[in-house]
């Protein structure tokens, strides 16, 4: 049923809700516990936490975040407020033995959500038993046009790498760009580059260009392993750009690809930066973050 150890995670996520919420919060969710088997009070208690556990930004120790991803790779709960990891935690109490009933509680709960709720919700989608089951779902969420829910779906979340087909990961990795979210944080990028991606990355920013638009660098991170005769102009045109963040992209997925011709144009500089770890993606993300915040 689960990829991972549940109950790990349940003592875990308990005792972080224990240190962040008040006593009479933690109380509640304590003696909510027995009666969540029934899905009317199971939606109930969904819908009402926030009122118990406030909605604050939860204290977490590196230690503890450590112990979540551990116990479930690429589980990211940093940033987390209380009524989320609350919602997580009686998600968990769920009996999942029997299939279908398991599905349509959580079904219900997707089709019948406010903003808040939804962002819960595909949070959670790496900690729901039979992840095969929420494939569709997490297809549907990235349709979205909720910027928060898409940042949930696609940020510091495992489940999207681990069980798109590989159309479904081009299109949240196409609308993570075009939505402007930060593509470091999209798990599974490296891993699940494809030579697909990379055209239609290549093609856009061809449009891009032409409407005079910008172009976020760490597209060309996605593109790098395919550099070739026909997208070698594209990082051409960004070593001569006169924003250095994009002469930085472009000497990155030179270092990355395997097409000699491109190699050859990287700047000896750019090199030793890259090899002595002072320029790297997530370094360019910084960056680019700093940029903006400017």
């Amino acid at each position: 049923m689960y990829s991972y150890d549940s109950q790990k995670i349940i003592t875990l996520f308990g005792t972080i809700l224990q240190q962040n919420i008040s006593a009479e919060g933690f109380m509640y969710l304590k003696e909510k516990i027995p009666s969540l088997q029934n899905p009317s009070h199971f939606n109930t208690t969904f819908v009402t936490l926030p009122r118990k556990t406030g909605k604050q930004t939860l204290n977490i120790t590196k230690d503890q975040l450590t112990q979540a991803s551990n116990i479930r790779p690429g589980l990211t709960i940093s940033g987390w407020s209380a009524d989320r990891l609350a919602r997580a935690y009686i998600i968990l109490q769920l009996e999942a033995s029997d299939r279908e009933k398991y599905f349509k509680t959580l079904e219900s709960l997707f089709r019948s959500a406010e903003v808040n709720e939804l962002v819960a919700l595909y949070s959670c989608l790496p900690l729901f038993a039979w992840p095969e089951m929420w494939i569709a779902r997490c297809s549907e969420g990235i349709r979205s046009n909720i910027g928060d829910v898409l940042k949930a779906i696609m940020c510091n979340n495992p489940y999207p790498s681990e069980n798109l087909s590989e159309s479904a990961w081009n299109q949240l990795v196409l609308k993570a760009v075009f939505t402007e979210k930060p593509l470091d944080q999209v798990i599974g990028l490296d891993a699940r580059a494809n030579e697909r991606l990379a055209r239609t990355l290549s093609d856009y920013a061809h449009e891009r260009w032409a409407a005079h638009r910008n172009i976020t660098p760490e597209l060309w991170r996605c593109v790098a392993p395919f550099i070739d005769e026909q997208i070698l102009p594209d990082v051409q045109k960004l070593l001569s750009s006169a924003e250095t963040l994009e002469n930085e992209a472009a000497a990155l997925a030179i270092y990355n690809s395997n097409f000699d011709p491109a190699k050859k144009l990287l700047p000896g500089d750019y090199k030793t930066a890259i090899e002595n770890g002072t320029l790297s993606w997530k370094i360019l993300a910084e960056k680019m973050n700093d940029h903006v915040l400017q």
